[in-house]
């Protein structure tokens, strides 16, 4: 046998040797580890002590201030609570309670372990404390702990939780909790809930879908509301109805049949009664505050009873201003028609003035935050994608009526002629055709780029927006994508040399001990370049032209640098169809749906938005004297009624000038040459046209004015454009007609 053979044993047996070795310290090391976690755990058992229930449980008022952090906007105090001795409230209400947040917890010792691990590994991650606790934890934390949610403090509730289970019965534990968690609606305990959301006072008198609905909202009363009528928040609230309902048939508390029955839909809710504090046009800047508290992790609890000091972006006196535009200078015709104003700081993305409505108790609908179709107001995202994929703004595009675009032939407004025209002349009059031509066959995956370019600006992704990335007429807005806030806030990227911040409405939030609680951060992140400054300064001089000499020229009012852009959507108006289900004479494109004017000076941002109807779905034209409603018109007029004393006092600010490169012509004229191009009829001027697309035609009191005449110029050969390839997304013929 060779040496080599001899010794092949004796290396197998030494590395078995050493296998063996490091599992038992492997093993060795896990019981030291467990051993420690027990001792870890017993000690602090036994040196925490249950303290005394919370003597500020009776919650404290939060108040809600201007930006100044001096003059108060609001309050947040609605605590409602009535408690009941557990005999009183029916075991099918206990049960939907149980099944909703701790399924074992007539046999757990008051903590769950698997929660425990869950917070473990949030710690790890680096991320705040939440889910995971049994009714026990939850009733300790409300009455023994405060809010927070630290590493000290979580533990302390399971320590805390452990001796309580073991010290109290189950029954009275569950009687403490259920007269002291919160169901949101300023709703503490099963009795106010009962009568927060259906009328019934009695917790005996509350059916089993009530019962399981209030244990629904109970686990997060915002993303459970069950008065938020958005399709995502219903379908949420659905699933979670339905996995109670499923928990009490597995307890027996309602038997198969009883389960697929209540399954079908939840219970009806009755009209939410809100606090005169929310009464007024300030009632919808309370109502956005609160959802971003929310939203920044404050719960609701602490909201409405944790004493908090809530400052705001909302400038005071800007806030006056605003209402008093959106209340004022409108068109004599007011029943039925909706303004919206946002105003948005550029640089900082504070929200400092909306308007949603004229009082929130009377509708909840938020005309500054409901999207809607914003028309040719979405063109300068078409123009930022067309700088940033390389393009000038000289570049020559078709302005003639129609043109086809994926089988379909697409007009501009009133069938106008232009000629071929550049891209500064196709936004500063709004000509549809040549959006469609840049986007639709001149511009590699135009409507792509498009999506990203306004999404890039601040425009919220959105299904409806997404799906645009395979529309042309995506251009001219057709689909509801944006709302007045979050257009102020895309433009104010362009004013801010293309940096987007986050547009928000929160600037700190303290607690009873003044220590801050959240902070805005934004600002020290100065905001993220989306796109080049020269690209954001051409869009500027683009749209300041716009004032100078295009649709928006009654802006010019305000003195002072200004770039902006109309927006008009049609269609025919869902009232109208609904009233004529024939509608033989309609034709799309009949009516006005929607009427922008967004714009922007470098100090603020802001943007008008009217609607009509009772959905905002309604036509706009019979609110004005002139054939029809156009953004060049009462939304400038609103604008400017609000622009002019926000900005009074305040330096004119100029928009840095691009490069000359960028906006010197170095194309052969189209407009208005020496003389006609070689071989080229000079055509004749046309007569002036009855209507400017988004122009103002009518004075405050409704009166039309005369326009300055419009005559045809020579024009060029035309650039060879490539033909429409069609799609299965194709734009419909009421995207057109009424998109000025």
């Amino acid at each position: 046998m060779s040496e080599a053979r001899r010794k092949a044993p004796s290396r197998a047996r030494a590395k078995k040797h050493w296998a063996l070795r490091i599992a038992g310290w492997l093993l060795a090391l896990f019981f030291l580890g467990v051993i420690g976690a027990a001792a870890t755990f017993f000690i602090g058992y036994q040196t925490t002590d249950i303290p005394d229930p919370n003597k500020e449980f009776a919650t404290n008022t939060t108040t809600v201030y201007y930006s100044d952090n001096k003059t108060v906007l609001g309050t947040f105090y609605e605590q409602n609570r009535r408690s009941l001795p557990l005999a009183k409230i029916p075991k099918h209400v206990q049960d939907a309670v149980i099944a909703a947040e701790d399924r074992t917890f007539w046999t757990n010792p008051g903590i769950s372990p698997s929660g425990m691990a869950r917070a473990a590994f949030n710690i790890a991650r680096g991320e705040q404390l939440q889910g995971g606790s049994t009714i026990t934890q939850q009733y300790v934390k409300v009455m023994y702990l405060t809010q927070e949610r630290t590493f000290s403090r979580k533990f302390s509730e399971l320590f805390i939780a452990t001796k309580l289970s073991r010290s109290e019965d189950k029954k009275s534990i569950l009687e403490g909790y259920l007269n002291t968690i919160y169901f949101g609606e300023g709703a503490y305990g099963i009795s106010a809930a009962g009568q927060a959301y259906f009328g019934v006072g009695n917790p005996q008198k509350l059916t089993v879908p009530q019962a399981a609905l209030l244990a629904t909202v109970l686990n997060n009363p915002t993303l459970f509301d069950p008065y938020d009528k958005s399709p995502t928040t219903k379908k949420r609230i659905l699933e979670r109805y339905r996995y109670v309902l499923d928990g009490m048939r597995q307890t027996g508390t309602i038997t198969d049949a009883q389960a697929q029955v209540y399954s079908k839909q939840i219970p009806k809710v009755v009209t939410a009664k809100r606090s005169d504090r929310f009464k007024g046009p300030q009632g919808f800047l309370l109502d956005m505050a609160r959802k971003e508290l929310v939203k920044v992790g404050i719960p609701e609890d602490e909201i409405s009873g944790g004493g908090l000091r809530v400052v705001t972006t909302f400038d005071k006196k800007l806030q006056d201003d605003i209402v008093k535009a959106g209340t004022e200078r409108l068109p004599k015709k007011r029943q039925n028609l909706h303004v919206g104003l946002a105003s948005v700081r550029p640089g900082t993305g504070e929200l400092v003035a909306m308007y949603g409505g004229p009082d929130y108790l009377k509708s909840q609908l938020n005309w500054a935050t409901l999207k809607a179709r914003p028309g040719s107001a979405f063109k300068p995202f078409a123009l930022a994608a067309a700088l940033k994929d390389g393009r000038s703004i000289y570049d020559v595009f078709q302005g003639d009526s129609p043109i086809e675009v994926q089988g379909l032939k697409l007009n501009n407004e009133f069938d106008e002629d232009y000629g071929d025209v550049n891209l500064l002349k196709a936004t500063q009059e709004s000509i549809n055709t040549a959006f469609y031509d840049l986007v639709d066959k001149q511009m590699d995956n135009g409507p792509d780029k498009l999506v990203d370019a306004a999404e890039l600006a601040g425009i919220p992704k959105t299904t409806a927006l997404e799906r645009g990335r395979n529309n042309p007429s995506t251009v001219l807005g057709p689909d509801p994508y944006a709302s007045p806030v979050d257009m102020a806030n895309a433009y104010a990227t362009f004013a801010a040399g293309g940096k987007r911040m986050p547009v928000h409405t929160i600037k700190s939030v303290k607690g009873l001990d003044n220590k801050t609680k959240w902070a805005d951060t934004s600002l020290a992140k100065q905001g993220e370049q989306v796109f080049e400054p020269e690209i954001a300064n051409t869009v500027n001089y683009v749209l300041q032209n716009v004032v100078e000499k295009g649709t928006g020229e009654d802006a010019k009012e305000l003195d002072r640098p200004v770039a902006g852009k109309t927006g008009t959507a049609g269609g025919v108006a869902l009232e109208h169809r609904a009233a004529n289900a024939k509608c033989d004479g309609c034709k799309d494109g009949d009516d006005t749906l929607t009427s922008w004017w967004a714009a922007y000076t470098p100090q603020l941002s802001t943007a008008v938005l009217y609607r009509a109807g009772a959905s905002g779905e309604g036509d706009l034209d019979p609110y004005s004297s002139d054939k029809a409603f156009f953004g060049g018109n009462w939304p400038v007029k609103t604008w400017l009624a609000f622009m002019e004393p926000a900005l009074d006092g305040q330096p004119e600010a100029e928009f840095p000038e691009p490069d000359e490169d960028s906006i010197k012509d170095t194309s052969t004229p189209t407009f208005t040459p020496s003389e006609p191009p070689p071989n080229t009829p000079n055509d004749p001027p046309t007569p002036t046209p009855s209507r400017t697309p988004d122009k103002p035609t009518e004075t405050p009191t409704d009166k039309p004015t005369g326009k300055p005449t419009r005559t045809k110029t020579p024009r060029p050969p035309w650039p060879t454009f490539t033909p429409p390839v069609s799609t299965p997304n194709q734009p419909q013929p009421g995207d057109n007609p009424a998109n000025g």
